[in-house]
C-alpha cells in the first residue's frame, strides 16, 4: 500500500477524486483544492514513493525534466494497482476516479493514460509534461482531461503542452488546454478554470 489518505464523500455518484502532490510535497498538499473542485466526492490523496534528496516523487528522475523512463513504467503499474486495491478497500467506483496532479504528480496522472485505458476516467494536470514519446496510447475516447500550463513555466515549455495536448487527443480524450501568464506555480486563476471545467461533465 502507498502512504495515503482517504476521505469519504457524500455523494457516491461523484467520481472519487485522486490528488497527487509535487516534487516535496506529502499527501496533504492539494487537500484545499477538493474544497473547490467537489466537497462532495471521494478523496483518496496519496504519497510518492521515490525519495530524492528527502522530497517525495512519484518516479524518479536522471535530471530536471529528464525521466527515468524504467522507474517511471514500474511506478506507473505501482500506482494503478494501488488503485485497485484502494477501491477495493473503501468501496469506491474503480471507473470513476479523476486525478488532480501538481507538475510530478500531474506527470504520473498522465503516465497512467498514456499506459493503462481505464486507470482514469478523467485528470485535471496542473503543469504537466509529456511522461514517454514514441509510444502506442490506448484508445481514451471518452475521457476527458483538463492542462492547466503557464506560459513563463522554467520546467515545462508551451510547446511540452500542446504536444501533450495534441497526443491525448490523438488517443480520442477530450482535452481543455488552460493558460495562465504565469511560471511554474499552481495558481488560484487555474483552480478556478478546472472547477470550472470538472462543472460541465
Amino acid at each position: 500500500m502507498m502512504k495515503h489518505i482517504f476521505q469519504k464523500g457524500n455523494d457516491p455518484s461523484k467520481p472519487t477524486l485522486l490528488l497527487l502532490h509535487g516534487t516535496g510535497g506529502t499527501e496533504q498538499d492539494l487537500l484545499p483544492l477538493t474544497e473547490m473542485i467537489d466537497s462532495d466526492a471521494n478523496v483518496l490523496s496519496v504519497r510518492g514513493n521515490v525519495s530524492e534528496n528527502g522530497m517525495p516523487r512519484f518516479f524518479k528522475r536522471l535530471a530536471e525534466g529528464v525521466f527515468d523512463e524504467e522507474d517511471l513504467v514500474y511506478r506507473t503499474n505501482e500506482l494503478n494497482t494501488f488503485l485497485d486495491e484502494a477501491a477495493e478497500k473503501y468501496t469506491f467506483d474503480r471507473n470513476n476516479i479523476l486525478a488532480i496532479g501538481y507538475s510530478n504528480g500531474a506527470n504520473i496522472a498522465a503516465s497512467l493514460l498514456f499506459h493503462y485505458q481505464d486507470a482514469l476516467k478523467g485528470a485535471i494536470l496542473h503543469h504537466p509534461m509529456v511522461p514517454r514519446r514514441g509510444i502506442n496510447l490506448p484508445d481514451l475516447t471518452g475521457k476527458h482531461v483538463f492542462i492547466a500550463a503557464g506560459t513563463n513555466d522554467p520546467i515545462c515549455s508551451s510547446q511540452e503542452s500542446e504536444e501533450l495536448l495534441s497526443l491525448l487527443e490523438g488517443a480520442g480524450a477530450k482535452v481543455e488546454l488552460h493558460w495562465e501568464n504565469k511560471g511554474h506555480q499552481l495558481t488560484g486563476g487555474e483552480v478556478e478554470a478546472a472547477r470550472n471545467w470538472y462543472l460541465t461533465l
